[in-house]
């Protein structure tokens, strides 16, 4: 063998010192690099070792994880939702028989050492020299934190995660310089407690006390020996250990454990023997995480907490901000939500309308003058499996609902109504309100006035349905034409700024066409915005924005500012009276018979969309308002006639027949045992035109594209209706979904269509379409 020239560098043994040495203040043994070819990495970690100063000595530590408590406006919990399930307990709340097992087969010398371990690293060299390998690591449970944090900052993404757990000799020297530093400012205990919260047990289980119920049912502190020694087992590796799908592996590294604390003196033989005797005896506790649980129905109401809190700024400036305090969770949200009230909408929702039906439908109650969301459900509940969504129903697309809201029919008409009053004309004015009329030749709007230049016609559901009609009656039977002529001297431009006082636009975002048909409710809502719209009646005119968290506090205790709602005068109160007075007579001779409580005073308006894709009644009372749609939940619509929901059959569906006992069953139960106020209204004779009880007239139909964006008209002579509509109100619905115009509401006598005109459609060129 040659002899090596004194200039040609360190000897091999010297290189095998270098390399040792390194080790100690690295840890790269652990890090899992094999001592043979120690020479190739002598460089490397001499470099490495160069830049040990530059690297920065504070660590940052992000808070961890936990999960969020959701809460009634009664403390009583309605969900928890995590994105990592962890719940921070200290030292003392731990089993103590835990604390010794974690140490014991972890880090046996932890108490002993600093930051690390020198006779570990020498002898896991030794080891894995021997083996030619890396058998044996020799990280401190110090060092072992460290990774941690640098795995909890990476969060979910799979790169950062890869960078955090990367096998190198930077990482490891940088982790070491963290654990001196961790080690000087916290001491042992802190470190320890710190690590049995930070570290994964598997099952979703994020540190010792999620574990502790996730496969014992019971708090970390009353952990036996033989469940502590199991725990501080799965660290290793909490798959190939895991008790619930590999039972004999946790068994066999259970019993590792407890030798272990026998080795070390810190339990008995006969305590082993005796805990290794014994099977697993799990308790397991499911996962549980998210609004899928929510209790009572209340899966959306969870889920527009959580909707409000990643879009509101008082939540953080940034929606990145907001994002990461939520997943970081250990909040405790008090909402709004009242009991009572939501199990009052579930009951109702569940009694009208089935899972299973080809429709579905949403309901929202809120506190007038407060804004306060008292109950929010739907039919189909939250979740991925058949006849379940993640849409919800009662809420705009920017809060998680469809992407075009809902036609609302005629519960639009009060707006106008409003509008029309704040311009001064008065609650007896009276208009011709023939069956049938061509829409006005020209309505003022905001910008450039409208043109009826497609000759559209809109008409009456009945043809007993004929004026003149002063306001009160023309509300409790929604004479269509009424509220066209009404429109045609108010102007679109008064009901578009009403709408806005009132906190309504479009469900999917964007602003409302300018078009006299607006007033049969042609632009697609959502219950919520209804229902917090007509609140402000309830409240004497004045509009408070909805709100659904009361307080909330963040993992260190303190409160959180939350959002407030805002209140705005929306109109005069005696406008607010007036209305009061004419919905009152829609719920006690008009087409809202149907939805009218007893013993106390309401008020509300039926609605159903053309097509009868959509039904509605949105009412109140002096102390909660609410609102409900029935119709298609999908992204195709559904022609609500011959048709069975909730066990019931219908020839057709109107805003009185199906919403409005909806309505009327949820606030019953909301309302029981609460008081009774009464209305301000008006004094309001009966001076209109009669013609019946005004039970007959609900679904009133108008005729050609209503005033929308020009459609492309059908064929003379009993061509394909033209697409009058906007693209259609349900979620992903395809353009011309659904007709441009819509009917009223209530339940109306058989209606006979004028020779030449398809009731309910849009039609062509002067709606010269053939009778069917």
């Amino acid at each position: 063998m040659a002899m090596q020239r004194s200039d040609e560098g360190p000897s091999r043994a010297r290189q095998a010192a270098k390399f040792l040495s390194v080790s100690v203040l690295s840890g790269v043994v652990l890090a899992g690099l094999a001592l043979p070819g120690i020479g190739a990495f002598g460089l490397v970690a001499k470099g490495t070792v160069e830049g040990f100063d530059e690297i920065p000595a504070n660590l940052k530590t992000p808070p961890l994880s936990q999960r969020t408590t959701i809460l009634d406006a009664e403390g009583s919990e309605i969900a928890k939702v995590y994105s990592r399930d962890r719940t921070v307990v200290p030292l003392n709340d731990i089993s103590p028989y835990m604390r010794q097992a974690l140490v014991d087969i972890e880090d046996a010398r932890y108490y002993q050492h600093g930051a690390i371990d020198l006779k570990g690293v020498l002898r896991a060299a030794n080891k894995n020299a021997q083996s030619g390998g890396v058998s044996e690591g020799a990280s401190t449970l110090t060092q072992q934190y460290v990774k941690n944090v640098f795995i909890e900052e990476a969060g979910d993404d799979p790169d950062k995660v890869a960078v955090a757990t990367q096998q190198t000799i930077g990482r490891k020297v940088k982790e070491l310089k963290f654990a001196i530093q961790v080690e000087k400012e916290l001491g042992k205990d802190r470190i320890l407690n710190n690590y049995l919260n930070i570290t994964f047990f598997g099952q979703q289980a994020y540190g010792v006390e999620a574990a502790s119920q996730r496969y014992f049912s019971k708090h970390a502190k009353d952990l036996t020996l033989g469940e502590s020694a199991m725990l501080a087992g799965l660290v290793q590796s909490p798959s190939r250990y895991d008790p619930v799908n590999a039972p004999k592996e946790a068994t066999k590294r259970r019993n590792t454990v407890l030798q272990r604390m026998v080795e070390l003196k810190h339990i008995t033989p006969a305590q082993a023997a005796a805990e290794q005797a014994k099977p697993l005896e799990l308790k397991v506790s499911r996962p549980k995480s998210g609004c899928i649980t929510a209790v009572n129905g209340a899966g959306f109401f969870c889920d527009y907490v959580r909707e409000t809190f990643l879009n509101d700024p008082v939540f953080g400036k940034t929606k990145e901000a907001r994002a990461k305090r939520w997943n970081e969770g250990g909040l405790v949200i008090r909402t709004t939500l009242d009991p009572q009230t939501q199990k009052s909408v579930q009951k109702s929702i569940t009694d009208h309308v089935y899972q299973s039906d080809s429709v579905a439908t949403a309901v929202s109650i809120v506190q007038p003058g407060t804004g306060k969301i008292l109950g929010m459900g739907q039919s189909r509940p939250y979740g991925f499996g058949d006849h379940q969504t993640q849409i919800n129903l009662s809420a705009d697309k920017a809060m998680g609902g469809s992407n075009y809201g809902f036609q609302v029919g005629s519960t639009f008409k009060p707006i106008l109504a409003a509008a029309a009053l704040e311009q001064g004309v008065s609650p007896y004015k009276a208009y011709s309100s023939p069956f049938r009329m061509p829409y006005p030749d020209e309505v003022e709007t905001c910008g450039k006035p409208w043109k009826n230049s497609g000759g559209d016609m809109v008409q009456n559901e009945n043809r007993s349905e004929v004026g003149p009609y002063g306001m009160k009656e023309a509300t409790a039977k929604s004479v269509n034409t009424y509220f066209i002529q009404m429109i045609e001297d108010t102007g679109v431009c008064p009901v578009i700024k009403m709408a806005d006082k009132l906190g309504i636009k479009p469900a999917g975002g964007g602003k409302f066409d300018q078009v006299p048909s607006i007033a049969l409710g042609t632009e697609g809502l959502s219950p919520l915005t209804m229902a917090s719209a007509y609140a402000t009646f309830a409240n004497h005119g004045t509009y408070c924005t909805p709100v659904i968290v009361e307080s909330a506090t963040g993992p260190d205790g303190k409160n959180l500012r939350v959002p407030k709602t805002k209140c705005s005068r929306a109109m005069s109160e005696q406008t607010a009276d007036t209305v009061n007075t004419l919905l009152q007579g829609v719920v006690e001779d008009g087409t809202g018979k149907e939805a009218g409580l007893s013993g106390r005073d309401s008020a509300g308006k039926t609605g159903t969309t053309d097509g009868r894709q959509a039904a509605w009644f949105v009412g109140y009372t002096p102390n909660m308002a609410g609102a409900v749609w029935v119709g298609g939940p999908g992204a195709k619509g559904v022609d609500m006639e011959n048709i069975t929901i909730g066990g019931v059959y219908h020839d057709k569906v109107y805003g009185a027949d199906t919403p409005g006992p909806i309505w009327r069953d949820a606030m019953t139960g909301a309302l029981e045992g609460k008081d009774a106020p009464t209305f301000g209204t008006v004094p309001m004779p009966g001076t209109d035109k009669s013609s019946g009880d005004g039970s007959g007239g609900d679904d009133k139909r108008g005729n050609g594209r209503g005033g929308r964006k020009p459609g492309t008209g059908g064929k003379p002579g009993g061509g394909k209706p033209g697409t009058g509509a906007k693209p259609g109100t349900q979620p992903g619905a395809q353009p011309g979904g659904q007709p441009g115009d819509t009917t009223g509401d209530g339940k109306p006598d058989t209606p006979t269509a004028p020779a030449g005109v398809i009731q309910g459609v849009i039609g062509g060129p002067g709606n010269e379409q053939q009778q069917r």
